[in-house]
Formats: C-alpha cells, structure tokens, sequence
C-alpha cells in the first residue's frame, strides 16, 4: 500500500484492477477543509488518461511491476519473439504490444519488458540505437550539417530525417523516443 501523500511521478498503483501510472500530481492544502492530492492517471494497459483527487493520507495499493531483461531474437510472422536473459524463456510480443518503438528494433536487441501479475504491459527500449542506412538520396559535395535534411530509410524499415551528407550504408544513432537523428558512427 501507498499513501496519496508518497505519490511522484512514475509511481504505479493499482485502481479498478488496472495498473496506473501517476503522471501528474499536486498536493492541495485549502484555507477551509483538509488537505487532498490531486492527480493526472494514464492507464498503462489503454494509455487513457484521467484525472483523479483522493484525500491527503488515503492509501492505496502499488501495483509490483516487474522489469525483466529481454532479447529479441526473431520475428514470426507480425510476431516479436524475445528471450528471457535469466529463464531463457521465450515471449511472442504484437507490434500493439511494443507500441511506436517497433520501428526500431532489431535482431539481438536487449529491451526492458515491464510484467504486471505475468502479463506484459510495456516495452521499454533503449533511449538511442545504432542503424544502418539502406536507402537515401545520394549527397552531393557541399552538403553540410546545417542545410538541411533528407528523408533515410533504416535497415528496420523506419523513416528518419538525415543530414544532407549521409549515404546509404553508413551507421546512423537514432533517438527511439522520437524518432531523430543524433549523429554518426
């Protein structure tokens, strides 16, 4: 259990038998009456966000979510399989399941898997990844850092704006919370 008045940013609770994710809170003390917390909530199994007070003190209970190591080590179909780095038990993921990081991963990459009660609720992958252009606009001599970008192709098959002197076959990092491009290798 965990009281309303411990609530921080990324703590899950459990409510309505769902888990929660606190994404917003504001502790309330009004001249008149006693002191509430307010809350923004984004359920982490339908991303829906709602806004919730509970009284200062209340307690409720904390979701144990559990962070297990994974590899993804082939794709089946529409299927992600990843392997657990302990057990060596395998998971079959949907791209629902993974979420907009789909685009970015690759055969052998080592991701977070957040498990609530054994069921998955989210993927977590990691803040950069390093991939390989496979299709580009040739570049020209003269293209520099700072005129302009181009749309790239990368070996997992997403769409990242490039820097006008990137070519196909170099390694590029690309930001997996946005999508942009960070540098070169």
């Amino acid at each position: 259990m965990i009281s309303s008045n411990d609530f921080r940013t990324g703590v899950t609770i459990e409510l309505d038998g769902s888990v929660w994710r606190v994404v917003e809170f504001l502790h309330v003390k009004p001249g008149k009456g006693s002191a509430f917390v307010r809350t923004k909530l984004k359920n982490v199994q339908s991303g829906s966000v709602v806004d919730r007070t509970f009284r200062a003190g209340e307690t409720v209970p904390q979701a144990n979510i559990e962070k297990r190591t994974m590899q993804h080590t082939y794709k089946d179909g529409e299927d992600y399989v990843f392997m657990d780095m302990e057990t060596y038990e395998e998971a079959r993921l949907s791209p629902e399941q993974i979420g907009d990081g789909v685009k970015y991963i690759k055969e052998e990459m080592e991701v977070n898997v957040l498990f609530w009660e054994e069921q998955i609720l989210e993927v977590e992958l990691p803040t950069s990844v390093m991939l390989e252009v496979i299709d580009t606009d040739p570049g020209v001599k003269g293209d520099t850092a700072t005129g302009g970008t181009k749309p790239a192709t990368v070996e997992t098959g997403a769409q990242v704006m490039v820097p006008l002197f990137i070519s196909i076959g170099e390694k590029i990092k690309v930001d997996t919370r946005d999508g942009s491009y960070l540098g070169r290798t």
